[in-house]
């Protein structure tokens, strides 16, 4: 089912919903991913690759999950101006998938950049509240510890940082609303969550079985279709690009393997993809 930017499907017992807040051009490929050989990219090297900007909604065991939360109203961004004061309507495009957000039981943040965990809170009066009142929500402790205050807001390196921290992260804390967690952490029957660092220190998949059937939400370990052909090419966003590597084709190569479903934060068209071997190569499923 389509309708309004909202893509359903399930995976089985576990209904899926991509809820688009925005698809657009945005870097070159080579730009997105600067280690590719360019002729893993025939097409014209100064093309604009299409990304999406998505909220990945999960109904699982009588509950509903979140996956990720875009970038948020009005944050101050000075660091990315596509992102700066943005006005999007994420809450309106998820009332439109049926979800109102008291009735949000889980949500998920892969990693704690910005695109990911803004609408965590939304704005009550000049104050940052949590937007889902009644959710628990998952972050993974590397993160929070590298992006909070304890670390100096990533170290201080990007100030961008400490402004998302502070508006969409600490006021779920002091909300009492996070969970830390680290490694593996089981949200029901069907979905796990499982370390995937090197993107960020934290980042995160989260692994959908039900009824025999599977898929894994990658987050950012993939920005680009072509890293599924070379895994070792990490985003020029990666803060350890060697180790993104080594977990992007740990979970590829077990997707591969396993028959999962692919699903990254930030691909356009269907949103997913399917990933098979070729000998000793992944590439992207027909």
């Amino acid at each position: 089912m389509t309708e309004d930017n909202v893509q359903t499907f399930m995976i089985g017992d576990v209904e899926v919903a991509r809820v688009v807040e925005w698809e657009r051009p945005y870097v070159p490929v080579l730009t997105l991913v600067p280690d590719l050989p360019p002729e893993a990219w025939p097409d014209d090297h100064g093309t604009p690759a299409v990304v999406a900007l998505q909220t990945w909604v999960l109904r699982s065991a009588g509950r509903t999950v979140l996956v990720d939360t875009g970038v948020g109203n009005g944050r101050e961004r000075p660091g990315n101006p596509l992102f700066h004061m943005s006005q999007g309507d994420l809450p309106g495009r998820l009332a439109r998938a049926g979800v109102r957000p008291e009735e949000v039981d889980v949500v998920v943040n892969t990693h704690l950049h910005g695109d990911h965990v803004g609408w965590n809170t939304h704005d009550v009066d000049g104050s940052w509240q949590p937007l889902f009142p009644n959710a628990r929500y998952l972050l993974p402790a590397a993160d929070d510890f590298h992006f909070g205050p304890e670390n100096h807001y990533g170290g201080g390196v990007r100030p961008d940082d400490r402004l998302t921290y502070e508006d969409s992260v600490a006021p779920v804390h002091r909300a009492g609303l996070a969970t830390l967690w680290d490694g593996t952490h089981r949200i029901d029957e069907h979905l796990a969550l499982e370390s995937a660092p090197g993107h960020t220190p934290g980042s995160s998949v989260l692994r959908v079985a039900s009824g025999g059937e599977r898929a894994v939400l990658v987050g950012d370990l993939l920005h680009s279709p072509v890293q599924i052909a070379h895994p070792e090419c990490s985003s020029c966003f990666c803060l350890d690009p060697r180790q993104a590597a080594r977990s992007r084709r740990r979970v590829l190569e077990r997707a591969a393997d396993e028959g999962e479903l692919v699903i990254p934060a930030h691909f356009g068209g269907t949103g997913v993809a399917e990933v098979r071997r070729v000998g000793d190569t992944l590439t992207l499923g027909k």
